[in-house]
């Protein structure tokens, strides 16, 4: 459910790509399929999922370093 609410949130315009609430829910959510996936055996779905996570971590340490930079 937090992914769905991620994605319509954001095709609703309410948050964008670079939101750290939006990037935060993918991750969230992304785990919890991860887990899921690998408590039923479902390896690909858990890797997968993994992976969407990760990315989702790479975004949102993108946004904190440029929020962290200092302003020319």
């Amino acid at each position: 459910m937090l992914i769905l609410l991620a994605y319509l949130l954001l095709s609703m315009g309410r948050l964008t790509g670079q939101s750290i609430l939006y990037q935060g829910m993918n991750v969230v959510g992304a785990a919890g399929f991860a887990i899921n996936g690998w408590w039923h055996g479902a390896l690909p779905s858990a890797t997968l999922n993994v992976i969407w996570a990760l990315i989702g971590a790479w975004a949102l340490w993108r946004i904190w370093g440029r929020r962290a930079a200092p302003s020319p």
